[in-house]
């Protein structure tokens, strides 16, 4: 009994050690402003994104975005995020949610991310790709959300955007190159047209068939 205690011990005491070097490992928050004005007098978009989104930061500033990223980011991180805009009154009309190559998303989280925006504001969900370059539940949980909110949410599909697209990924299938950069913030720009209080969707999707 004793020795099962002391493993017991042993175990909790390099799990603790461990966490503070894998949460250095990710790196820490990455934040820039808007460049570009797409709700003229009120909150610039929020993209809050993992480690797929930190080459893009300058991209999605000029794209209109205030942007929040950080490695290994999970949903419920993302949605601390928001909590903590929501409490500085920061909060914007439209939040783009690129996250799940960390992780994983489902439709309840999603749901539980339109209740805490409330029902006058807009989420935009990017569709990840997992490490590998492969698509997974993920997406296929955000595909469903804008299909059963498509007044709520605008589906930015990543997923099928990029497909045939291996020069925009790193070797790791998911990671951007500085072209991925700029055709992940084109994809984003898409959504801006909901930037302004008011403006709601209705079955909004990219890319449509002409994209």
């Amino acid at each position: 009994m004793g020795l099962t205690c002391w493993l017991t011990g042993l175990l909790l005491i390099m799990a603790a050690c461990a966490s503070p070097a894998a949460e250095a490992g990710c790196g820490g928050v990455e934040t820039v402003g808007a460049k570009r004005k797409v709700n003229p007098g009120g909150h610039a978009p929020l993209a809050i994104g993992d480690s797929t989104m930190l080459l893009a930061l300058p991209n999605l500033a000029r794209a209109g975005y205030r942007v929040n990223a950080r490695g290994c980011r999970g949903w419920s991180e993302g949605m601390a995020v928001l909590r903590a805009e929501k409490r500085s009154r920061r909060l914007p009309h439209l939040v783009l949610m690129a996250l799940g190559a960390d992780w994983s998303v489902s439709l309840r989280s999603i749901r539980r991310t339109l209740h805490l925006l409330g029902p006058r504001r807009v989420l935009a969900l990017m569709t990840p790709l997992e490490l590998g370059g492969w698509a997974g539940d993920d997406a296929r949980s955000m595909r469903r959300a804008f299909k059963r909110y498509p007044q709520r949410i605008v589906l930015l599909d990543w997923v099928r955007y990029s497909r045939g697209h291996g020069e925009w990924f790193q070797p790791d299938g998911t990671h951007l190159t500085f072209s991925g950069a700029d055709a992940f913030a084109r994809l984003a720009r898409r959504a801006t047209p909901w930037a302004k209080h008011g403006e709601m969707p209705n079955r909004t999707f990219f890319p449509k068939a002409d994209s």
